[in-house]
């Protein structure tokens, strides 16, 4: 697993789509349901007439966990959900990203959050770990 600034990232072994459905999965089985799907590719092509590799992001949401947060920042929508982005990239590689939870909450300066940042970031981990097996 690759960690950057602000995400984490695995390759998959299979295209786009089957990737999509992977992450899916996965995050289904730590608790998470995909709420929103942007295929960002289709729009370019649609509004614009670009041309792009596939590219999806997913809004993936814990809704025990959301609820908790919210408690604790009425304003944290503004944040919601996590993104999980499906992409292809220029060398061919399908990859698949999730957003870093403590990167993420990081803006809202709410200590009370760090417990939260930590168990989805646990919880994306553990779902991008079973895209790339």
């Amino acid at each position: 697993m690759e960690r950057h600034a602000y995400g984490m990232t695995v390759i998959y072994d299979g295209d786009v789509a089957r990737a999509e459905q992977a992450v899916t999965d996965a995050l289904k089985s730590v608790g998470f349901g995909v709420l929103t799907r942007i295929d960002v590719a289709e729009t370019l092509k649609k509004k614009l007439g670009l041309e792009r590799r596939p590219y999806v992001i997913l809004g993936a949401c814990n809704p025990k966990i959301a609820s908790r947060a919210l408690e604790m920042e009425e304003e944290l929508g503004l944040l919601l959900p996590c993104n999980v982005i499906v992409y292809q990239d220029a060398d061919g590689r399908t990859k698949v990203s999730a957003i870093d939870p403590a990167a993420m909450l990081s803006v809202v300066r709410n200590r009370d959050l760090d417990s939260v940042a930590d168990e989805v970031g646990s919880l994306l981990q553990q779902a991008l770990e079973a895209v790339a097996s």
